[in-house]
């Protein structure tokens, strides 16, 4: 099945989480510092990107969808940088200021298409940093056709199983990236895409793929979630639904670049999907597919309808 331009056009999506600005230096390296053993990186040009859940929405953009990001940002230059990019991609935007928070940014530097150091700004909230924003919650919620939550694990999303009740109750499809080794607060989702390392932090490592089942099958019990898809790179990735059998979808990547961001291309590909109408078993190919071309990109990317559908 694939949706056509007008349906995905008229599917809303709201995202919600930890938003934060990439920014990349791109430079060539001609020597070693006489400071220290270090490349000397001679800066060219710099370009600003959205990442965390501001490139979730960015990618649910994208694909043709329409994509509103709600999160809480620092009263600072790179929060002003993120509006005016957020406003460039003609996405619609909710941000709450905080001045006691440090707006994220993760700062690459590259030289020769080599990462060679990333510096991360960012602070950690002493405050729910989201929970005033609950009303402006409760207004998006009206408008969408799904709601996914980023949780990046920087503080934005302490108050989600309040948004994640509200949303069930309104009847959408809520779709979760988690974060940490605590998932109760995720309970009642739709469903959640952890990675490998994710997972194992919940449940441990399995021994085989029997022992795999029944642990991601408890997990999903316990947590009251339609299903759980475990992206798992090379492998593909399994989707445990309650189903007899889990759904298992081979890896598309034709040759791995970057990995940076493809968990975020993934899930608001699925969201999208879920949006147009489609089943978790019909959407989740589609968005393994997105994940294998996103990989052959550099940096936090994203993909078009054209590359998804060609």
């Amino acid at each position: 099945m694939t949706p056509s331009r007008e349906r995905l056009a008229a599917c809303r999506v709201l995202v919600v989480g930890d938003a934060m600005l990439d920014r990349y230096w791109f430079g060539s390296v001609d020597r070693i510092s006489p400071e220290a053993p270090v490349p000397v990186v001679s800066v060219r040009r710099e370009e600003d990107r959205l990442g965390g859940a501001a490139n979730v929405a960015l990618n649910v953009s994208r694909l043709g969808a329409a994509s509103t990001l709600l999160t809480v940002v620092g009263d600072d230059a790179p929060a002003a940088t993120l509006q005016s990019l957020l406003e460039r991609e003609g996405i619609s935007a909710l941000l709450g200021r905080d001045a006691q928070l440090t707006t994220i940014v993760k700062l690459r530097v590259i030289g020769q298409s080599q990462q060679l150091l990333r510096v991360d700004f960012e602070s950690t909230p002493d405050h729910e940093v989201l929970a005033r924003m609950l009303s402006d919650f409760e207004v998006a919620l009206a408008g969408c056709d799904v709601v996914l939550f980023s949780d990046y694990g920087k503080g934005g999303l302490t108050h989600i199983p309040r948004m994640i009740g509200l949303a069930r109750q309104a009847g959408k499809p809520v779709l979760v990236d988690p974060k940490g080794s605590d998932y109760s607060r995720y309970a009642g989702a739709t469903v959640i895409t952890p990675n490998r390392a994710e997972l194992i932090q919940v449940i441990g490592r399995w021994r085989d793929e029997a022992d795999l089942i029944e642990r991601a099958t408890r997990l999903r019990e316990e947590l009251r979630l339609d299903a759980l898809l475990l992206t798992r790179s090379e492998e593909g990735m399994s989707l445990f639904d309650g189903a007899a059998e889990p759904l298992n979808v081979a890896a598309r990547a034709r040759e791995v670049f970057d990995v940076t961001g493809a968990g975020d291309t993934v899930i608001a590909t699925l969201a999208a999907m879920l949006g147009c109408g489609m089943s978790l078993r019909e959407a989740v190919p589609v968005a393994n597919r997105a994940g294998g071309i996103v990989v052959g990109k550099f940096g936090t990317a994203t993909v078009s309808y054209e590359e998804l559908f060609a």
